[in-house]
């Protein structure tokens, strides 16, 4: 059996489940999300618990029975409190600057600036020209919008200009060496 399929997953109040065959809609103070299950994966409610179980032992079954209860888990802590990722830009003249909530101009070195439009149920938040911090309730949709951002310029070796993640660690290169 699966460690972390067969784990319950605890629904906090405030939080509505509703269940229709493969189809999970869980709704919260932040918002809704729904989800089709993969497979023949179910999920049965028993009270403020959800169990999510596999039809038999087939290694589909078994791969997509943690997978379908980490992202149930994942949808449930979105709706009640969100997730964030926090960027840094690092580099003189390098910038950040926000067009209302679902949008960004960043100034990358360039000859010209750059726009980023947030998809939907993501934002941007700017509390300083060199941070980015994006939010929503959406796991995958906040990473790949943080990911995206990341790549237009990415951190460099030799002296770390570029766009990171807070708490990434980016590994230095020393220069040319002077004779």
């Amino acid at each position: 059996m699966s460690r972390i399929g067969k784990e319950p997953i605890t629904v906090p109040s405030g939080v509505d489940v509703s269940i229709s065959g493969q189809h999970v809609k869980i709704k919260g103070s932040k918002g809704e999300l729904e989800m089709d299950l993969p497979g023949g994966i179910t999920v049965s409610q028993d009270g403020d618990t959800l169990q999510v179980e596999r039809p038999d032992e087939e290694r589909e079954n078994r791969a997509f029975h943690g997978l379908s209860r980490t992202l149930l888990a994942n949808m449930i802590q979105g709706v009640t409190e969100g997730y964030q990722k926090e960027l840094q830009i690092v580099g003189v003249g390098y910038r950040a600057k926000a067009k209302g909530k679902d949008g960004l101009e960043l100034s990358l070195g360039f000859s010209h600036t750059v726009d980023v439009k947030a998809p939907e149920g993501v934002e941007f938040d700017v509390p300083e020209p060199t941070q980015i911090i994006v939010k929503g309730i959406d796991k995958q949709a906040v990473g790949q919008t943080a990911a995206d951002i990341r790549s237009l310029r990415k951190p460099e070796p030799y002296k770390g200009k570029g766009i990171k993640y807070v708490d990434e660690h980016i590994i230095r290169k020393a220069g040319k060496a002077a004779k």
